[in-house]
């Protein structure tokens, strides 16, 4: 079976911000279809759960990645994002399945970095670098693209 890469929180593991997870039945049941390879960026970027939330701001012309508390994570995110690409080029993934608004896993959409939960036009870290080499980034409202 083809391997995918999918968001652990969607899987049903406790590793978001909140130490919770988001489990989606129509993203388990792709096992029917795909070897499923569950990551998480930030904690694979050494980012303890739960841990404060995270947004993306713009700081001049650089996307930076902000606590609430004003401290910037960028480098963990980014050392996270360079993880998951690792691993979806040791497992030849063509397809990711990644977490909505996410400042990590993101596609099209994040929230603004004003912890209003507004929304702007842009990807997370992780999906914006697997989208840059090649990989199809869906988010857990797209199966219908991959199905």
């Amino acid at each position: 079976m083809e391997k995918i890469i999918v968001s652990a929180c969607l899987l049903g593991e406790s590793c978001r911000f909140d130490g919770k997870s988001k489990p989606n039945a129509e993203v388990i049941a792709l096992k029917e279809k795909y070897t499923l390879i569950p990551v998480c960026a930030e904690v694979l970027g050494g980012l303890p759960t739960p841990r404060l939330p995270s947004e993306i701001q713009l700081k001049g012309k650089e996307r930076c990645v902000v606590r609430i508390d004003g401290k910037d994570v960028t480098p963990e995110y980014t050392k996270g994002a360079l993880r998951v690409f690792e691993i979806a080029k040791e497992n030849d993934c063509k397809i990711a399945v990644l977490k909505a608004r996410s400042p990590s896993c993101g596609k099209g959409f994040v929230y603004d970095g004003t912890y209003t939960r507004s929304l702007t036009e842009g990807n997370g870290i992780c999906a914006e670098l697997l989208m840059d080499n090649g990989i199809l980034v869906i988010d857990e409202t797209e199966l219908n693209k991959i199905q």
